[in-house]
């Protein structure tokens, strides 16, 4: 089996402080890679990592801020904004905020990603998706149209940059123990848990660390002929 070894390569990571973000940021680094981290820009650099603190709704000014930082060999896309509430209580502009910090981010991430992994033959994209686009949650919806656009980048981009050897997959994580989770269910963490794990094939809550782990793989050589795929770590729900 061809190891898992990222040494010489060079991974951006959006998000990366959050709870998922967190465990793929430290995963990278055991791995061998260097990592810049992309996050709010209030936040701060992990240790052992490079830092883009930048708000994700200037499109412009990320993109010029990652070309500036790179190159990067991988581009793992995981930051994102989720709100729960019923649809007709989200404005046009949270609806569009959504869209634009979800999903256009990504694409502009990969604008500015992309020529020097061409140049290099050699690169992997990661989206992070989510079960929520299977439409089994109230009040998700802009979340949900975000992550189903950001599928579609997937599966656009994998066709366009494969003849390169560039590699575009997404990850779609069920129902991850996170902030995000405490935050969004803080009075209903009892029956969220006692649910999710009646839904799921496998009784055990998914850890932020089960995503890294296949995020890892992805940018891996090992899998080196897996593309345009949406992998889910679901529990089996």
């Amino acid at each position: 089996m061809t190891p898992i070894d990222l040494n010489n390569r060079h991974a951006l990571i959006t998000g990366g402080l959050g709870s998922i973000g967190q465990s793929l940021v430290q995963s990278f680094l055991a791995a061998g890679a260097k990592v810049t981290v992309l996050d709010r820009p209030e936040g701060a650099a992990p240790a052992g990592c490079g830092w883009i603190g930048v708000d994700l709704n200037d499109l412009a000014a990320t993109r010029a801020q990652v070309v500036a930082a790179g190159p990067f060999d991988i581009l793992v896309n995981n930051a994102a904004i989720i709100v729960n509430k019923p649809f007709e209580a989200f404005t046009l502009e949270e609806y569009e905020e959504q869209i634009r910090v979800n999903s256009s981010a990504a694409f502009a991430l990969a604008r500015a990603c992309a020529p020097a992994m061409k140049a290099k033959g050699w690169g992997r994209i990661i989206n992070l998706t989510s079960l929520t686009m299977n439409g089994q949650w109230e009040g998700f919806v802009p979340y949900a149209a975000s992550k189903s656009a950001l599928l579609g980048l997937t599966k656009g981009l994998a066709r366009e940059l494969g003849p390169y050897g560039i590699t575009v997959n997404a990850i779609a994580p069920g129902a991850v123990i996170s902030d995000a989770e405490k935050r969004i269910f803080v009075d209903q963490l009892e029956q969220y848990n006692k649910m999710t794990l009646e839904r799921q094939c496998l009784k055990s809550r998914i850890q932020p660390q089960d995503v890294a782990n296949l995020a890892i793989f992805l940018a891996s050589d090992a899998a080196r002929m897996i593309t345009a795929q949406n992998i889910c770590i679901d529990g089996g729900w």
